[in-house]
């Protein structure tokens, strides 16, 4: 198989690197990119990995509560304060 050089304006081969997000099937830049409508680029993707030992902080914090907090008692009592008003009347 012969490799060949990509084809550029000028002869030139132009690279960049950018941060982005693959989300739902869809690559999302993170950056702004400067780029032609509807021109065609060749992408190159390198996977970040986590370091080791290191969870999602999500993950992580998850359950963090279960038995120091009753969680219907806790709903009640947000419920309930959101129905105080301690904004004065308007005066008009």
């Amino acid at each position: 198989m012969r490799r060949t050089r990509p084809k550029s304006k000028g002869g030139i081969t132009i690279s960049r690197t950018i941060r982005a997000r693959f989300s739902k099937g869809i690559i999302e830049p993170l950056e702004k990119v400067d780029i032609d409508e509807g021109k065609e680029i060749t992408v190159t993707i390198i996977e970040i990995p986590s370091p080791p030992g290191k969870k999602d902080v999500l993950e992580s914090t998850a359950g963090g509560w279960k038995g120091l907090v009753d969680a219907e008692e806790l709903k009640k009592n947000i419920y309930a304060d959101r129905l105080i008003f301690t904004r004065p009347g308007a005066k008009l």
